[in-house]
């Protein structure tokens, strides 16, 4: 059994690709590039650096723009970005077994804002953002940062994500690694594949 379930935000905690994916997508057309939503969606779920990367490579888009664009629609992401079903009461459970839940993103503060406009930050015992400046995922630091301060034993803890980068930095980290993958899709990383929440429960 696992004691302490350490949660990835975006794609796994929350629902945000699909309004991370619009406004990206407006930002490419406001430089003049159309660009469909399924190509921006694939290459966000790899990382947003990688997206990024791409179109100032491929298309010459100017990042810093882009980067300011996403900025404005901050506020209306916030708006709409919500948990998945399920996410409140597994998380509950966690807590009242005894158990803990933690936070780990390359998302900046507004990860906490959701979870608290969302009811879920008491649920979390520690929460590790961009703000903590750690090396990015699959980088282990941020992970090994958390056992040694929560004294963890590494067969007790599990990385949850839904992409090869979480579940990466959790096997460098020497603790298991559970993939959330919303279609059948497979990991080398994974040591457990999820599709649905219901299905951790037999997990952890």
């Amino acid at each position: 059994m696992y004691k302490h379930i350490i949660w990835d935000f975006d794609g796994t905690l929350f629902d945000t690709y699909p309004v991370m994916a619009k406004t990206f997508q407006e930002a490419l057309m406001e430089q003049g590039l159309e660009e469909p939503m399924s190509d921006v969606l694939k290459r966000l779920k790899v990382s947003a650096t990688f997206a990024l990367q791409h179109y100032e490579k491929e298309h010459q888009i100017n990042i810093d723009r882009l980067k300011a664009y996403q900025e404005s629609k901050k506020a209306d992401e916030l708006k709409v970005s919500k948990p998945f079903e399920g996410i409140e009461t597994i998380c509950q459970h966690i807590q009242d077994t005894d158990r803990k839940n933690y936070l780990y993103t390359h998302r900046g503060e507004s990860s906490i804002e959701l979870l608290k406009m969302h009811g879920l930050y008491g649920y979390f015992t520690d929460c590790i953002t961009s703000t903590h400046g750690f090396e990015r995922k699959p980088n282990p630091a941020a992970l090994r940062y958390l056992i040694e301060k929560y004294s963890m034993d590494p067969a007790e803890a599990i990385m949850i994500g839904d992409r090869e980068l979480d579940l990466q930095s959790g096997k460098n980290a020497g603790i298991d690694a559970c993939y959330f993958a919303e279609a059948h899709e497979k990991s080398e990383y994974a040591d457990v594949t999820i599709h649905t929440f219901q299905e951790l429960y037999s997990i952890i």
